[in-house]
Order: structure tokens, then sequence, then C-alpha cells
């Protein structure tokens, strides 16, 4: 990249996904374009014996991939009733109870034993430092005790290098949820679920055909829009469908920014833009409707054709029934001005996908 001429636009655009797939209400999906803490955890899930609240006794079984290899002394789980970003101050939810819980079993990397730190809404499993190779991992807990109030929970995992997770930073991480419903059987043969995933292209409606986790826009220029785009899979039971929302600040370079839509407008060559729809477009040429057997649809702001928009906490797709696979292909514009200021713009968008049941 030419960095001489000072006035030519410049602008790094990555997008960088995480999966994460639940079985029961909510999923945090992370989508981000710039630069994240260690590796992430993938295919992460967590499965329980009871979802009832205040059930004793109860068995949890927590299982991710690890995508790199590192020194691994020891894993930290942390039960929170406000958010699943590891970096977020933690609600401890009322009435949990992991204090008393056992390391029953363990698999992929091994060897792991209780730290004295288990407490109230935290398990830390501790080893000897040792390498890890990517791969599935999974640790089962019984003896303890659910959280008191229906709703979702979530979970934040983290791995670190050292035996005591104190005394090193954050390897990988990663979050997940899960939801306590009095009216749920444990013995349920139709369990509650949720199937989402992002990347750059998804094929044949499954998220194991996906491939693609960066978009660079490469240089800006005031006299073109620039356009690229990725896709959303989502399929759920809930009764009442579901949401899927947007996070973020839009893109940045140090103190300046290209100014967010909202609300939605058209494409202007030369005047500084970022937005994305869910639809086909023919100005510029990007995108399609969505597709598969499902219902959902996107919502005001991103469903009209060359009507692009962004806003933080914005509800852009979903169904209000059950929904049999559904893909969307979301597109991104970016427009800028003659005078926009040069720079690297980044920035983080979180996709986030509830499910209604």
């Amino acid at each position: 990249m030419n960095l001489t001429n000072l006035f030519h636009k410049q602008s790094l655009f990555l997008l960088i996904f995480y999966v994460l797939a639940i079985f029961i209400s909510v999923l945090i999906y992370n989508f981000n374009f710039a630069t994240v803490y260690g590796a992430e955890l993938n295919n992460r899930y967590i499965k329980l014996s009871s979802s009832q609240t205040s059930a004793t006794n109860v068995t949890f079984q927590i299982g991710f991939n690890l995508t790199s290899s590192n020194n691994v002394g020891s894993i930290e789980f942390q039960f929170c009733s406000n958010s699943p970003l590891f970096n977020d101050n933690c609600t401890i939810p009322g009435g949990i109870n992991m204090a008393n819980a056992n390391l029953i079993a363990q698999t992929g990397q091994t060897n792991f034993n209780l730290l004295p730190a288990t407490s109230q809404n935290l398990i830390v499993i501790s080893r000897t430092t040792s390498p890890t190779t990517p791969g599935s991992v999974s640790y089962t807990f019984n003896n303890i005790t659910n959280a008191s109030s229906i709703g979702t929970e979530y979970v934040r995992i983290e791995t670190f290098s050292s035996s005591t997770p104190s005394t090193t930073t954050t390897i990988n991480h990663g979050g997940l949820a899960y939801a306590l419903n009095n009216q749920l059987a444990v013995n349920a043969e139709v369990p509650p679920f949720l199937y989402f995933c992002s990347a750059v292209k998804i094929s044949n409606l499954n998220c194991q055909d996906s491939s693609g986790h960066n978009i660079n826009f490469g240089n800006f220029s005031s006299q073109v829009s620039q356009t690229a785009t990725s896709q959303l899979l989502v399929g759920t039971n809930g009764q009442n469908g579901y949401t899927i929302s947007t996070y973020g600040q839009g893109l940045v370079s140090g103190i300046n920014q290209i100014p967010n839509l909202y609300p939605a407008n058209v494409s202007r060559p030369g005047v500084s833009q970022f937005g994305l729809n869910l639809v086909a477009n023919l100005s510029p040429t990007v995108g399609q409707n969505p597709t598969g057997p499902g219902h959902g649809q996107p919502f005001l702001n991103y469903n009209e054709p060359n009507f692009y928009a962004f806003q933080n906490d914005s509800n852009i797709a979903g169904s209000n029934q059950p929904e049999n696979y559904r893909l969307y292909t979301v597109s991104y514009l970016v427009n800028v001005a003659q005078n926009q200021a040069p720079g690297i713009y980044v920035t983080t968008v979180n996709y986030v996908c509830i499910a209604n049941f």
C-alpha cells in the first residue's frame, strides 16, 4: 500500500466472524472487523441434565473447539446473567451455586483438576502447563445448583497459559448461553434449539459448508462505491420465531469516522457513508434476497433495495414462527468523500440472534 499519498483514502475493512451454536434459547454471534484478543473458541455448546430453576445436583457438559496451538495450564468457566462477553462486568445469577461442583469427565485436552477457586459462579480447572493441538474438547461437571430465575444465563470460557488464571492473560475465549424454564422437561424428545452461523459464504444451508472470515476492501475512492457481502444462516423451533440484531460503532480511524447511514438512504458516491441491507440491490449491484425454506424477512431500514442503513442496537431481520433454515445475504456499502481523512478504517459489529420460545 502506498503510504506517501496522504490523500488517497485507505480502509482495511476486516470482518471476523464468531459462531456460537446452542440448543436452547439465545445465541450470540460476534462479527469482528478489528483485532481480537486471542483465538476464537469455535463450535461451543452446553448441555444440562436439567433446565429447571433451582434444580440441584445438575450436570453440565461444556464443549468447544480449540483453533490454535498454545500452552494451556488452566480453563475458566464463569457464569453470568448479563452478558457472554469476557471483558464485560459479570452479574452473578441469583441462586446459582458452583462451589460444590465436581469434574467428572474430560475429553480432548485432559489431566485437569478443579482449583480451589471454584465458587458460586466460577469453575476453574488446572493442570501442569502443556501444549494443545486444534480440536474438540469437553468438560463435564456435576453437583451444580441452577439459578433461581427463569431466563437466559451465559457462560464465559477463557483459557490461560498458566495453571493459575490470575497470573497470565487470556489465550482463547468464547461465550455461550442457555435457558432455564420450568416448563421444559429434562427428557423432552424435541429440545428447543437455535442454529446460527455466519461466514463470507455458506453453502447448502449448512454451517459445516461455510468459508471465509475476512473482507478487505483495500483502498476507497470518492468516485466509486465499495461493496461486499457476508451471509447469515438461522434455524429454530422457537414457536415465536427469532430476531437478529446488530451492534457496533461503524467505521473509524482514530478520531475520524465514516458516518453511518440511519435512517436508510441510497448510495451517494463522493459522500461518506457506511450501511448495509439484506436484499438484492441494483445501485450498486450487490446482494440477494433471503433464500431457503424459512419465512424470515429483513426489517424496516434493511429491507428496501438500494437503501442502506447501520445503527447500533438495531433489529435487522427475523420471523414470528419456527424457521426452517433461512439464509440471509448481508450487503455492505461504503462511500467516502473527497475530504474524508486518510487512515485505516476498522470496526467491530456484533450480530445477536435471539430465539423466542
